[in-house]
């Protein structure tokens, strides 16, 4: 259902990342190499750039509570300072075999925050509404907030195995777009998680 865009982010509650802080802004040097590899692995266009003050927020979460307590995937993106940059937060707890929380938190680059709102924008997701979609159920849920300028959304959904769970729902055609969008953001944040923390600087 589409939310009032004066409303604070995170209405569902409090995020799993209340215990993160938020860095300044990245330094030259993050920042450049956030930016090499974003033309590498995202485009190979150049996106034509927002204005720096345009309001701009991304929230995704899924998880459950059972056998082995809260299980849980978080991410989410928040421009810094004059928007020239954002902090890109990750969080991944899997109680399974007493694995530990995962927390991952990065800076990146304006480039980047451009090719996400553009992803958004071509997905059309800010045209759905979710009042028709599958409630959360004992399986868990799916939560996705995003403030793009004036737009403000705020989803709420069950976890969706595979794309079976979209056609038989009331609303195939807007959980379509969902899922599909769920899917291309969990690779870009896969992928710059990588870029960050597993390459070797040269």
């Amino acid at each position: 259902m589409m939310a009032d865009p004066a409303r604070a982010e995170g209405r569902r509650g409090p995020s799993r990342f209340s215990c993160i802080s938020i860095p300044q802004p990245c330094s030259p040097k993050r920042h450049q190499v956030a930016t090499k590899h974003r033309h590498r692995a995202l485009s190979t266009t150049p996106p034509t750039m927002s204005a720096p003050n345009d309001q701009f927020y991304l929230r995704y979460y899924s998880g459950h509570s059972g056998r082995f307590g809260h299980e849980f995937l978080e991410f989410d993106f928040r421009v810094v300072g004059d928007g020239r940059s954002a902090v890109a937060r990750y969080a991944n707890n899997s109680n399974y075999r007493n694995d530990s929380l995962i927390r991952k938190e990065m800076c990146v680059s304006a480039l980047v925050v451009e090719e996400i709102k553009r992803i958004i924008k071509t997905s059309e997701i800010l045209k759905e509404d979710d009042s028709k979609w599958p409630q959360k159920n004992k399986d868990g849920r799916q939560e996705l907030e995003i403030r793009l300028g004036n737009d403000h959304i705020s989803f709420e959904t069950a976890k969706i195995g595979s794309l079976v769970d979209v056609t038989e729902s009331a609303d195939p055609e807007g959980l379509r777009v969902f899922y599909y969008l769920v899917q291309d953001l969990k690779a870009l944040v896969f992928s710059l998680i990588a870029l960050h923390f597993k390459i070797k600087p040269i």
